[in-house]
């Protein structure tokens, strides 16, 4: 089989890529129970305050804080109660020296009163409250827009919707918003020794069943775009080119699996104009890029680790997303080497601020990403890292 005569250094090869890939213009209004996980496409400015208007932080007394600074438990100062307010209520009663205003969590604060006392902290006796501690003026109140202020940007262009997202915008009068058109990324799996669903006696004579699929859906689902598959197909060129030549005028990225590299039945690349071919990773070394399509691996795991280092980045460019990764810094429970000259995709198991790295190796070994929660890598000018050494995890 033929060797790669150059690996392009893995920061090399993402940048090729990324340089390739151009943002989609399209978008679409989505409602907000259907937004999560979508890529806003405008900023979005809050057309009110937030809350808007001071309201009850506790059940208790809206009073004017000053009648309350005399306050003690061996001497209380005694209130008089003129009106009570329910949740979603107003009163209309204005609060003057000596008063005070039942209220509910959530309550509008009436004119007049600047501090709400919690219920506890008076004895009530018909309409007249002791009050037995003082109050400040503000406490136990919510200030209007001290959430979010009117004319405030809120959500930046690019961000990544999360459900906390969602509730600032409903809370804002948001019923849906301006997000990225998902991109649709083509799914082809290659391998004549691939089948789709269980069958003993075709395992029994060299059959494998298929995984890189569902893993890639799921993946391309994660990562902003919507997934087409194109079923399995065998080690034949004509039936692999026309496929690879018709998902790439229906889609805005393509994924072939298997044929990568230089074997007699690698087809997958020679249908491809590839930028590169061959990268410095380790697993996924095989790895190719051109005209919006990757041809990845055969094995599942090399496959995961190309996704993560490359085809996730091409998708968060083509929808614009920002923050769409998440890094914490962990120190390492146990010595990783590495080569000089490979960039190394170490699977671990992230908790409580400690990196474990997973034994198990091999791009076929799928138990090893079930037992990873995030990757580090090791670049090609390191030996690896030793036993405590504060590492990056990239969690997934």
């Amino acid at each position: 089989m033929r060797e790669f005569k150059r690996l392009t250094p893995y920061r090399e090869a993402l940048r090729m890529m990324l340089e390739d890939i151009e943002e989609i213009p399209d978008v679409e209004e989505v409602p907000l129970d259907r937004a999560l996980g979508r890529v806003l496409a405008e900023d979005v400015v809050s057309p009110i305050d937030s809350p808007p208007f001071n309201r009850a932080a506790v059940d208790g007394y809206a009073v004017r804080a000053e009648d309350t600074f005399p306050a003690r438990e061996y001497n209380p100062v005694e209130l008089r109660v003129i009106d009570e307010v329910p949740a979603g209520g107003e009163s209309k009663t204005k609060v003057e020296p000596g008063t005070a205003v039942k209220l509910l969590t959530g309550a509008k604060i009436p004119e007049g009163a600047n501090a709400v006392l919690m219920q506890e902290m008076a004895e009530r006796e018909g309409n007249i409250i002791k009050v037995l501690r003082p109050v400040a003026p503000g406490q136990n109140v919510a200030m209007k827009g001290e959430d979010v202020r009117k004319g405030q940007a809120v959500l930046k262009k690019g961000q990544v919707l999360r459900p906390q997202d969602l509730a600032i915008l409903k809370s804002i009068g948001f019923k849906s918003v301006m997000a990225k058109r998902k991109p649709r990324v083509g799914i082809i799996v290659t391998g004549s020794e691939l089948i789709e669903e269980y069958d003993e006696e075709a395992l029994n004579h060299g059959k494998i069943l298929e995984s890189n699929s569902i893993m890639l859906k799921g993946l391309v689902k994660q990562y902003f775009g919507e997934p087409v598959f194109y079923g399995v197909f065998p080690d034949d060129p004509e039936e692999i080119g026309a496929i690879i030549e018709r998902a790439k005028k229906e889609n805005d990225l393509v994924l072939v699996t298997g044929g990568s590299a230089f074997g007699d039945m690698d087809f997958a690349h020679r249908f491809v104009k590839l930028l590169f071919h061959g990268t410095t990773i380790r697993p996924g070394r095989p790895i190719g890029y051109g005209e919006r399509t990757f041809v990845m691996s055969g094995y599942p795991v090399a496959v995961f680790a190309q996704f993560h280092l490359y085809v996730k980045h091409a998708l968060a460019k083509l929808v614009g997303a920002r923050n769409y990764e998440v890094r914490v810094k962990a120190r390492l429970t146990d010595r990783v080497p590495s080569q000089l000259g490979r960039a190394e995709f170490v699977k671990v198991w992230y908790e409580d601020g400690k990196a474990r790295p997973i034994k198990k190796k091999g791009s076929g070994i799928i138990s090893s990403l079930v037992e990873s929660n995030g990757y580090i890598l090791i670049p090609e000018d390191s030996e690896g890292y030793l036993e405590g050494e504060e590492v990056e995890v990239v969690l997934y």
